[in-house]
């Protein structure tokens, strides 16, 4: 009947299945404007316009296209024999140190990249076009010519990513909030294609941990989830045999970060509250069982996570031994058994909810246990804080951060909590009391700050935690970046979560209730007196405007038709309705 039976016996028998992504997005765009030359004389206004290099000629040509992107780079040239044009793409300049510095600033600066290079046969209109997409703010041409002379007809350069549309919108009366939502959404795109990807320059990956946020922010901001779903099931399907996923996937090198398992977990629970697709959720939890199961196994008799192998990554704290926390001599770290805790007690709501309640209660169990352990083991009585391990010799901000956010810490402790650890590292917040050194938060982690600020009743002070992205601004980088400085990637997505903290904190839209049939909104406008904000949701979309007045503050509140919940202001409640209404708050 035609059919190879090789074929037909293989593990994958390339049989074609529907694509659930759309087609990815391809725009002809400008690729820059020259900023230096050497070599030739270039007149009138290339790219835009042809350029012809003389024969026996060395010449370079640097374009900066003004905001990194990831395109296609399509060069078209005429004659030139023998000669050799190289395209250099990078994200930014250094100087002979290797160092950054401003972005925008090319004065004693060359270029290190990946590179084309493109070998002209001397016909005419020939086009070179690589066959992958690159990433590049700057992009250089070295072109060397033999006897002919080479005749540049056209530069362009067409824009790809994932066909994602900017449906949800923040605006107040600081401006540079506008700047830094536009970044951050610049920086979610460039990282989003057929897969998520931590870095579009670099590695290209799919890692849980930068997947997660980039999948809230594709909720908030795109209304879209399918690139969400492929992430998911992607992790489900990389399971090793122990039970634990892949730290990134698809790869077709294994490497295993046990602790992006149990977010992976989070981004289960993630999709179900911001999506609500219970068939999609119910799916994942044959993983989600495997993978506590997995640490369940791991867990001490004491209640702490003990010894796992592999890479149990969390942040790039300056004194995290190549980002992984303290542990002590047994495994025992307050932060990894933190983050444990989250996960299951995420997996008790979805197994309560659709699974397994025998289950869910040896979740219980698990989680009273390793709480217990880090209230007894941890908390250090002299400084208020939660300790990296029983040792109590260090301390960090990812511990506390959590701590707080999950409960672990007391209520009544929480905001002194906070308050205490961002002392020495944020404006605006000042110590009780002596405070420890301590590894602070990075940009990736302070995703998990803003979630621990807003929880503990300090949302108004969240606009005190973006010092750091206004420093990235005042770099000249135009999405944003992995590390402090110096770091090399100079685009990574799980840095973009302010577009999610704006909705979410600042704006206050959060749902109630699975896929957004019921809506919890608590705005904190700290130092602001204009927010106006829209948030797409499977039961439509959301808006709020927020004026301040000599009364207290004005809000313009419209929900979707089939939406209902609740407005928290100053610890009232108000309830709403379905569609538009305004509130005079005190």
């Amino acid at each position: 009947f035609g059919i190879d039976r090789g074929a037909v016996l293989q593990n994958n028998n390339w049989e074609l299945m529907p694509d659930q992504l759309p087609p990815m997005q391809m725009e002809l765009t400008p690729v820059g404007h020259l900023v230096r030359s050497s070599g030739v004389q270039v007149f009138g206004n290339f790219p835009e316009s042809a350029l012809e290099i003389p024969p026996h000629t060395a010449a370079t040509l640097l374009i900066d296209q003004s905001h990194l992107t990831t395109a296609y780079p399509e060069l078209t040239v005429s004659a030139g024999a023998g000669s050799n044009v190289r395209l250099t793409y990078a994200e930014a300049l250094v100087d002979d140190k290797g160092e950054k510095g401003s972005r925008n600033e090319i004065a004693g600066k060359h270029i290190i990249g990946n590179f084309d290079e493109f070998l002209p046969d001397g016909a005419e209109a020939r086009t070179f076009m690589p066959f992958a997409w690159r990433t590049w703010r700057y992009l250089q041409l070295d072109i060397k010519t033999a006897d002919q002379p080479l005749r540049i007809e056209k530069l362009r350069s067409w824009f790809t990513a994932y066909p994602f549309e900017e449906r949800g919108r923040f605006t107040s009366d600081d401006p540079s909030l506008a700047q830094i939502w536009q970044i951050g959404w610049r920086t979610a795109r460039l990282d989003a294609h057929e897969t998520y990807m931590d870095t579009p320059y670099w590695e290209r990956l799919q890692y849980i941990g930068d997947t997660r946020i980039q999948a809230l922010i594709s909720y908030v901001v795109g209304g879209d989830d399918r690139l969400a779903r492929q992430a998911i099931q992607a992790f489900n399907d990389s399971r090793i045999p122990e039970g634990i996923t892949f730290s990134r996937y698809p790869s077709s090198v294994v490497q295993i970060i046990p602790t992006f398992s149990l977010l992976w977990i989070g981004m289960v629970h993630d999709f179900w509250l911001y999506r609500g697709d219970a068939d999609f959720v119910k799916a994942q939890l044959a993983g989600t069982r495997t993978v506590l199961d997995w640490f369940m196994s791991k867990q001490r008799q004491d209640g702490l996570i003990g010894q796992i192998p592999w890479w149990p990554f969390v942040d790039w704290g300056k004194d995290f031994a190549f980002g992984m926390p303290p542990r002590d001599e047994n495994g025992g770290s307050s932060i990894i058994t933190l983050q444990y805790v989250e996960a299951l007690r995420y997996a008790i709501e979805l197994e309560s909810q659709f699974g397994d309640q025998i289950r869910s209660q040896r979740y219980r169990e698990a989680e009273w246990r390793a709480t217990s352990a880090i209230r007894k083991l941890c908390w250090n009585d002299t400084y208020g804080l939660i300790s990296d391990t029983p040792a109590q010799n260090h301390f960090s901000q990812h511990a506390n951060i959590l701590g707080v956010w999950l409960d672990v810490v007391p209520r009544e402790k929480q905001q002194q909590v906070l308050n205490n650890i961002l002392s020495t590292s944020d404006p605006g917040f000042a110590s009780s009391g002596p405070v420890p050194a301590m590894t602070a938060a990075t940009y990736y982690f302070r995703f998990y700050l803003a979630r621990a600020l807003d929880h503990a009743g300090l949302g108004g002070r969240y606009l005190n935690l973006l010092k750091p992205w206004h420093d990235m601004v005042h770099l000249g980088l135009t999405t944003w970046a992995e590390q402090p400085e110096p770091t090399r990637s100079d685009s990574h997505a799980w840095g973009a979560h302010p577009n999610f903290d704006f909705l979410t904190i600042v704006a206050g839209i959060h749902p109630k209730a699975p896929g957004f049939s019921k809506v919890s909104i608590e705005p904190h406008l700290g130092g602001l007196h204009h927010v106006s904000a829209a948030m797409p949701t499977p039961a439509g979309t959301i808006e709020v405007n927020y004026e301040s007045t000599a009364l207290g503050m004005m809000a313009d509140i419209n929900l979707p038709p089939n939406a209902s919940g609740e407005l928290v202001w100053k610890r009232k409640t108000f309830n709403l309705r379905p569609g538009r209404q305004q509130l005079q708050l005190p």
